[in-house]
């Protein structure tokens, strides 16, 4: 999911009304970026919920013990890339912060 919103250029064109092409702005980038996160982390967070179901409906047995393993498996996975997101986001943060004007 995440790698096909990563992949483009820098300043993708889009189509005016016009019809000719024009370079989004940086707010709009931002804007565009800021909600494509939330989305990734609104993900995650259905997989850990869904996670608790399965987990529930094994408790009175209705799944079975490799439904729980998928789905734990799968929130484990995204949990871990989104922190590898997270990590990477400060370490460019950081290298910012260290270029000297």
């Amino acid at each position: 999911m995440i790698t096909n919103a990563l992949v483009g250029t820098a300043a993708p064109l889009k189509m005016t009304e016009a019809g000719s092409a024009s370079k989004t702005t940086p707010a709009e980038a931002a804007k565009n970026f800021g909600s494509f996160l939330q989305d990734a982390i609104n993900s995650v967070a259905d997989q850990e919920k869904g996670v608790h179901e399965v987990t529930d409906k094994f408790i009175i047995g209705q799944a079975d013990v490799s439904d729980v393993m998928i789905a734990s498996e799968q929130a484990k996975l995204g949990l871990q890339l989104t922190v590898q997101v997270r990590n990477k986001a400060i370490e460019a943060y950081q290298e910012i912060m260290r270029m000297q004007l």
